[in-house]
């Protein structure tokens, strides 16, 4: 059952497995070091304002799904008013834990995804998201959902 989410220290706890395993799978040590390191008590605070900001105006903007009275994981949405960052809707996390993956978690995450991004009026009626080119379980997730290169993301150190 996927549902908007109403309890921010479980949030919190998925979203730290969402950081840590992508760190760690994505990289070498340094970068799992990295991702790890910004998990303290001033980005929890902060993200989690965030969340309560974005739910404030979407209460959608991010939902989570529940397996037999446990979180197995979640999806966030940006709400409308952040399309302008690409001009779409922004698919900004969406986590499965490892004990409920291949359990169907993901694909009901990405439809509620999908159903959120619909109802938004959008410049353009794309669903966007950016994804570690190592995360090979996640780009054929996300290739098997229709989604495909549109550009590219590039970063630096500020």
């Amino acid at each position: 059952m996927v549902r908007p989410y109403d309890d921010a220290e479980a949030l919190w706890e998925l979203k730290r497995g969402f950081e840590r395993e992508l760190g760690s799978s994505t990289g070498d040590e340094a970068k799992a070091d990295a991702y790890e390191g910004k998990l303290d008590a001033d980005y929890r605070a902060e993200y989690l304002d965030w969340v309560r900001r974005c739910v404030a105006e979407q209460e959608r903007a991010v939902q989570v799904s529940e397996r037999d009275g446990e979180l197995a994981g979640y999806v966030f949405v940006l709400p409308e008013s952040l399309a302008y960052i690409w001009d779409a809707a922004v698919l900004n996390e969406i986590y499965v834990r490892p004990a409920f993956r291949g359990d169907g978690v993901a694909d009901e995450l990405m439809e509620a995804a999908l159903a959120l991004a619909r109802e938004q009026s959008l410049p353009l009626d794309r669903l966007v998201l950016d994804v570690d080119k190592k995360n090979d379980r996640a780009q054929a997730f996300y290739e098997r959902w229709g989604f495909e290169g549109w550009g590219e993301m590039v970063a630096r150190e500020v």
